[in-house]
């Protein structure tokens, strides 16, 4: 099944995003995890507030939306999973 390219925005310490992390994977989503917590990525977090509007994590990028937090039913609805 076809589904559209993710981005995740997160980090280990934050719970809501291991728990999105292991449902997109338990969904076979094709996605693209970016730990925030580490400094190569610092400008990967100034992308992130970019599209966001804000430093709150998990953010979830499909085409040019972005959804804050673990929103399943958004989620899915977007990435046709």
């Amino acid at each position: 099944m076809p589904n559209k390219k993710i981005v995740v925005y997160g980090a280990p310490s934050c719970p809501w995003c291991l728990k999105l992390k292991d449902w997109l994977e338990s969904k076979k989503a094709n996605f693209e995890y970016i730990d925030i917590s580490l400094p190569e990525n610092s400008d990967k977090v100034k992308e992130m507030v970019k599209k966001s509007g804000q430093m709150g994590i998990p953010v979830t990028i499909i085409g040019d939306k972005a959804i804050v937090g673990f929103d399943k039913e958004q989620i899915a609805k977007l990435a046709e999973i």
